[in-house]
């Protein structure tokens, strides 16, 4: 029998406790935990986004019906806060099928695991809040509870606190170029937040800012990169749909969710980070998967 080495189970229980923290957190802040879709009609098509590397959305065919392989949760949260859920969150299992090219970057999977929350009524502010005080505590929590295993893998947590700070996207590139990311966390001790992506067509576009977008991406210090996505939501029918078609996605996928657009969606905000790069940045690890007991990086070879 090969046992778990000592530096992989270390990754293991920071993760562990990273989790149930959040969980927990969650919990305290009086959201409704949901159990998580796996196939569905419908899914998050992660467009248009031009840094999205999937390559195509994994399908079954049931009963005559095609489902899809869930990629994110949000359009499920529209409708459940559309039926009266005003917080809540899933641990939710996301199939994203990468390219292998992104096997490199430390950050991917094709599997993972995400803490997908919706807020009714909530604003980018709310949200930026919400994750400040989540953050700081998981970083307090696992420095405490895990000292051992941070001790072994030769982790020393960065030590911040909030507000963090706040740009623009275009900022962003006039100061470190196109690939901005990786040299923004690079040069950062602190989480910080970048403001207005042009992406998915359930974010909302900004009312007194034209061109401008009312979502946001978390990004960890330390060159660990993004660690959450997420948006005020569009909610208004004959937005999401001219969105849909304007750019030209197959408006049949998106049918059961329209529906309930039709009926009247609600005002919302949330957002969903991955429970691996969590555990990837509070350990120190090179790579994602390595935060895995059983891989799941693009590229690699499925052994179990």
């Amino acid at each position: 029998m090969i046992l778990i080495e000592k530096s992989k189970m270390a990754l293991l229980k920071i993760t562990s406790c990273a989790l149930c923290f959040c969980v927990d957190f969650f919990h305290r802040k009086g959201f409704v935990q949901l159990l998580p879709v796996m196939l569905s009609p419908i899914t998050d098509p992660l467009g248009p986004d031009p840094g999205s590397s999937v390559i195509k959305t994994g399908e079954i065919e049931y009963l005559g019906q095609r489902l899809s392989l869930t990629q994110s949760m949000i359009l499920h949260k529209q409708i459940a806060v559309k039926q009266g859920l005003e917080r809540l969150f899933i641990v939710s299992p996301n199939v994203r099928l990468e390219h292998p090219k992104r096997a490199s970057s430390g950050k991917h999977l094709f599997e993972f695991s995400q803490l997908d929350f919706e807020v009714a009524g909530a604003t980018m502010g709310d949200i930026f809040s919400l994750m400040e005080e989540l953050m700081c505590g998981v970083v307090r929590h696992v420095g405490k509870e895990c000292a051992w295993e941070l001790a072994l893998l030769g982790r020393k947590l960065p030590k911040f606190s909030a507000p963090f700070p706040r740009y623009y996207t275009h900022e962003l590139e006039t100061r470190h170029g196109a690939d901005w990311e990786h040299a923004a966390s690079l040069v950062h001790s602190s989480p910080f937040w970048a403001i207005s992506h042009k992406r998915e067509f359930y974010d909302k576009d900004d009312p007194e800012k034209e061109g401008m977008y009312r979502n946001y991406d978390l990004i960890y210090p330390e060159g660990f990169c993004e660690a959450l996505s997420g948006a005020e939501r569009e909610w208004e029918y004959g937005k999401i749909i001219g969105k849909i078609r304007k750019h030209e996605l197959d408006q049949s996928r998106y049918e059961a969710y329209l529906a309930h657009a039709r009926e009247g969606l609600l005002p919302s905000a949330g957002g969903g980070f991955g429970i691996e790069r969590l555990g990837r940045f509070l350990s120190g690890a090179a790579h994602v998967g390595d935060v895995q007991l059983f891989r799941r990086v693009p590229g690699e070879k499925v052994a179990v």
